[in-house]
């Protein structure tokens, strides 16, 4: 890559020789966050301790990984992390990665390198949908046509489970020592979650493989936290001009980051703790604080931040409507529900919130906070309603959010044009919100979505008015009556 070998006065590069790692991680599904995020922390470990086994083997299970791979591969798998403050830029190179496998292109390596026992750890950013979750059951997704595939060959997978699954029986015949799998997606009790759905595919596919994974494998629930908007040609346009680098995809997010790491491992792990990470005996209180009011929030803003016309979240968080009808979800709906957390004082951390959204440097777009509403909404946002239901609370700001996602789900904005919906029931979704008219009821009625939410007549009945409203009078005069009218 060019650049690298004279990097701009002030870049921080790896401090370690990177030929004395040895890989000790694989994580499935790398992308922005990943870089910003995990991949970081270990940066950080060889870079502070002696720790050198503790490498990143990136593995790609979908076509579109590709482009990822011949990025890092290009580059000897060092990429550049920009952190955008309102004030400046910062970048690093960071370089715990050092491998990428495709599993398109060698599925028998990928599976070779699970195996392997090197890799101690298997960590995951599948996205909240990678899970085959059923929303309305909380049950694993047998029927799910790739799954289908993988339980019917089982030695010659394609999906995640399939790959996980027979690695561990591979580990197991050979008398290898289980691997922990972190999962690091926004999904609460992830860690939980991943061990019944990985689970739940073993025992359809050998149950006494099951039983195996059951009591060798640690599944640790964990919360992660930094705001990594996708890279664009601009900012690999700073990159080439502020920093000297020709990176064909860096990373770019927040100054902010968060890790809180239930500290179950099977099988060792980095000292994530020496630089920075949270490792604790309990998660939950970290986690429900950030997903019901990090990821809450920021879906609430973006529905109706588009709907109102606002391309990126900082010009949302800048509109003080906008801002107060945030800082009012957070402080009268969602803090109400919300268990202590230890070393947190909950309104600094609400405020953090509200500066960390304004940031004018980072360019998050709306749209991009707007995709996978449908595996997003019922982890970020139902499950607060549906608290705040049950012990008589108010929801008509949870309301106008989920209204919002509603009218956003009919595919045309205020002026007619068209919205992309970036979702995996895209179709359904908008054919029962166009069905639906200017009532919600044919999409509540999608019990895989919004699961017992969908049978509570107050709350859509709440539903209900904000969406007529934002079809009669349009978002900014809907929130303005939302404002005045909500004691």
């Amino acid at each position: 890559m060019a650049g690298w070998q004279a990097p701009s006065k002030g870049l921080r590069t790896p401090s370690y020789d990177r030929s004395s790692l040895t890989e000790g991680i694989v994580h499935i599904g790398v992308g922005g966050f990943h870089r910003a995020h995990e991949a970081v922390y270990t940066d950080d470990v060889f870079s502070t301790t002696d720790e050198k086994n503790w490498a990143i083997c990136g593995v790609g299970l979908l076509p579109h990984d590709q482009r990822m791979k011949e990025a890092l591969e290009s580059q000897d798998y060092l990429y550049t992390l920009v952190e955008k403050s309102a004030g400046k830029n910062e970048a690093r190179v960071v370089g715990s990665i050092t491998s990428f496998l495709l599993a398109l292109e060698n599925p028998e390596k990928v599976l070779a390198k699970l195996s392997s026992s090197e890799i101690r750890i298997v960590s995951l950013t599948i996205t909240e949908g990678g899970y085959c979750l059923n929303q309305s059951t909380g049950e694993f997704d047998g029927a799910n046509a790739d799954v289908q595939v993988d339980l019917a060959n089982p030695h010659t997978p394609r999906t995640v489970f399939g790959y996980v699954t027979e690695a561990l029986r591979r580990r197991r015949d050979a008398g290898t020592p289980a691997f922990t799998l972190l999962s690091c997606d926004n999904i609460q009790h992830n860690g939980d979650v991943a061990r019944k759905m990985f689970l739940s595919f073993a025992e359809l596919c050998n149950p006494g493989l099951a039983e195996w994974i059951s009591q060798n494998v640690a599944f640790p629930n964990c919360m992660v936290d930094r705001i990594t908007p996708a890279t664009t040609d601009a900012d690999r346009e700073m990159v080439r001009t502020e920093f000297g680098i020709d990176d064909a995809w860096p990373v770019v997010c927040e100054p902010f980051r968060q890790w809180v790491v239930e500290d179950n491992f099977c099988n060792g792990r980095p000292s994530w703790e020496r630089v920075g990470a949270q490792m604790t005996h309990n998660v939950h209180p970290y986690e429900a604080m950030k997903i019901r009011l990090l990821n809450g929030s920021h879906s609430a803003m973006a529905y109706l931040g588009y709907l109102a016309g606002f391309t990126y979240i900082h010009e949302v968080m800048a509109d003080m409507e906008f801002q107060t009808y945030i800082q009012r979800l957070m402080d009268e709906e969602v803090t109400p529900i919300l268990m202590p957390v230890p070393g947190v004082d909950l309104e600094q951390y609400k405020a953090t919130l509200i500066e960390r959204f304004a940031n004018p440097n980072i360019g998050d777009q709306v749209a991009r906070i707007c995709m996978d509403g449908s595996n997003k909404l019922p982890k970020f946002i139902f499950p607060t309603a549906e608290e705040q239901l049950a012990r008589a609370g108010q929801t008509h700001f949870l309301a106008l959010a989920v209204a919002s996602w509603c009218r956003f789900l009919n595919g045309t904005d205020e002026k007619g044009y068209e919205i992309s919906l970036d979702d995996p029931r895209a179709e359904t979704l908008r054919g029962a919100a166009i069905a639906g008219g200017h009532k919600a009821d044919k999409l509540f009625a999608m019990e895989e979505v919004f699961g017992s939410l969908g049978t509570s007549k107050e709350f859509i009945n709440q539903v209900n008015k904000a969406l007529q409203s934002l079809y009669d009078m349009g978002a900014r005069k809907t929130l303005r009556r939302y404002l005045a009218s909500v004691s």
